[in-house]
């Protein structure tokens, strides 16, 4: 009779396991579709005016420049958004490790889908003068604001759904969602090029800011839906049960993980760097400096970023094998190398081999850093402070590096006399200082990377 109730018990414990593991892999399949969607419109925001920057905002909003200080101008205030982001990581990410990672998110998502929105509505310079750009201005500081804790949110959602032994792979998914957002931008982009130039400049250059305004009711339906993330609740239930005081997280994140903060903020140095010259500034410098076609120039980006979304999840699971660190450092290591050739190619003003240039980029380079990065980041803070530690790493580095790259690199080619040469000793420079700090993480802190 024993034998016959143990038989039972073991079957109804087999139940239960295989019922906890459908409800486990739903769970991070919703966090995974939330914060992939949600990042996915971030970067489709971002791109957008990137793609616009060197297309069409230096015409309709900076008209009395000349083409290459209308680029510069434009590229500036696309520089702009990214001095809101730290500020929008500190505040943002303080709600999340205090109050949740849901409020955190559905407010970031709101903030950049309303800011994208209303730049569909913005009048221009020949309609409102001075007041336009003021406008584009303020609207980018907004969507930087939000932006500010957007993908740093992603992450820290699903590496703590996600299991430590796939943690890379599944954070891979919303950093690959980067590049997706891009090629959405640029396809919309490359539908709306071929418009009359009376027509583009006129209206219809605003739908694709408008369009956002889709993407942001599904992403915000989605995150109301979510639950908290386990480890988040375990977390601040530990807290409670040992009566500990909830302190501000970024004084824990400052005083308990200072090493892991510094060398976190300089180990994306590379990554921002690359990936804003890919995202934003290859489009303009075909288009405005060799004189390819607005067509080519998009049909470029677009197959291009295609080799970033399938590479970035393919690298993560390369990166749960031998570790994100590693992975990581070899992405740098090939956006080293690959400076000088990828404007070479460019240079050829040959379809081909431009594309051959931009997809080794995005594949190899794009998609070990973004492949690793995610669980790299999530690694080296706990729960408790995690959102803070992630959002200010990144963010503070958006400011010198991501924001800025467009512009310098635009200036440097100025300054050149239109050589890239510049430019590919700048990607070099950022890729050697995330090869040193992501070694220097590995050897010097106390977590795992």
């Amino acid at each position: 009779m024993n034998v016959i109730y143990t038989t039972i018990d073991s079957k109804t414990d087999q139940t239960r396991t295989a019922s906890l593991d459908i409800l486990r892999n739903a769970n991070i399949r919703r966090a995974v579709v939330a914060a992939t969607v949600g990042t996915l419109i971030e970067w489709y925001d971002y791109a957008l005016y990137g793609a616009a920057s060197g297309l069409i905002i230096s015409k309709l909003f900076f008209p009395q420049l000349s083409q290459i200080n209308g680029v510069l101008a434009a590229f500036a205030t696309f520089a702009v958004g990214f001095f809101a982001r730290p500020l929008g990581g500190v505040v943002i990410s303080h709600i999340g490790d205090r109050y949740g990672r849901k409020p955190a998110l559905i407010f970031t998502i709101s903030l950049m889908g309303g800011a994208t929105m209303a730049m569909g509505f913005l009048p221009t310079f020949a309609q409102a003068g001075i007041v336009a750009p003021i406008l584009l201005v303020l609207l980018r500081l907004l969507q930087g604001f939000g932006a500010g804790a957007e993908l740093a949110g992603a992450i820290t959602l699903v590496a703590e759904y996600a299991p430590p032994a796939r943690r890379a792979f599944y954070t891979a998914i919303p950093n690959a969602a980067t590049v997706g957002g891009i090629m959405l931008a640029t396809l919309v982009f490359l539908a709306i090029s071929s418009a009359p130039d009376e027509a583009l400049f006129t209206w219809v250059w605003r739908i694709p800011f408008l369009l956002s305004g889709l993407l942001f009711v599904v992403a915000l339906y989605i995150r109301n839906r979510l639950d908290e993330t386990p480890e988040y609740v375990a977390a601040m239930a530990k807290m409670n049960e040992r009566h500990s005081e909830r302190k501000v997280p970024i004084s824990e994140l400052v005083k308990n993980s200072p090493k892991e903060l510094f060398f976190g903020f300089l180990a994306v140095t590379g990554h921002n760097a690359n990936a804003y010259i890919l995202g934003a500034f290859a489009l303009s410098y075909m288009t405005n400096t060799l004189g390819m076609t607005r067509t080519d120039g998009l049909l470029i980006v677009s197959i291009s970023v295609f080799f970033g979304i399938v590479g970035a999840p393919l690298m993560g699971v390369l990166a749960d094998r031998i570790g994100s660190a590693k992975v990581f450092m070899a992405g740098a290591a090939f956006a080293f190398v690959m400076a000088f050739p990828l404007f070479q190619l460019l240079d050829t003003k040959n379809f081909a081999y431009a594309t051959l240039g931009m997809s080794l980029a995005y594949g190899i380079s794009f998609g070990c850093m973004a492949g690793a990065q995610g669980a790299f980041l999530a690694n080296l803070f706990p729960a408790r402070y995690r959102f803070s530690g992630i959002a200010i790493a990144r963010e503070l580095n958006g400011v010198v590096i991501a924001g800025p790259t467009p512009f310098i690199a635009a200036a440097l080619v100025a300054y050149a006399g239109g050589r890239p040469t510049l430019v590919a000793v700048f990607v070099m420079a950022c890729s050697a200082l995330t090869i040193v700090s992501v070694w220097a993480i590995k050897h010097l802190s106390k977590h795992t990377t």
